[in-house]
């Protein structure tokens, strides 16, 4: 239980810190990586993509972090604050402005041999969508 904390500490420690390649080793090769109200994706190159994408459009970092871990440490859960800057213009979403935003937000983790093997995150995405148009 307590290796599974660590390994979501260290993952969210990697995000903190621009580290893509160390946030990427902590994941296994076919992690299944369910997007915030949109689809799945599997692999570690389709994870590196999103990153990438998401780091030319968004400047993000995480705040208030909570981690719930389940007795054998097979699965975890995280709770936290997005304090972010929209940058560059997402398709599908308004134009970039470098627009501030808070959100609270989560993720569920599968977790086998000490690597994550599924990610999934949520936010309202109808709040952020009002928060950046505003």
């Amino acid at each position: 239980m307590n290796q599974t904390r660590q390994l979501i500490q260290n993952y969210y420690g990697a995000f903190g810190s621009g580290d893509t390649q160390g946030l990427l080793d902590l994941l296994d090769d076919n992690v299944i990586h369910d997007i915030n109200q949109g689809k799945r994706e599997i692999g570690r190159q389709a994870f590196q993509q999103f990153l990438n994408h998401m780091n030319h459009c968004y400047r993000e970092k995480i705040s208030d972090l909570i981690i719930f871990v389940n007795d054998d440490g097979s699965r975890a859960a995280a709770e936290f604050t997005v304090d972010g800057i929209y940058i560059a213009t997402d398709q599908g979403f308004p134009e970039a402005a470098n627009q501030p935003y808070r959100i609270p937000a989560g993720a569920f983790f599968e977790i086998r041999e000490n690597k994550i093997t599924r990610v999934t995150n949520y936010y309202n995405i109808r709040e952020w969508v009002s928060k950046i148009s505003s």
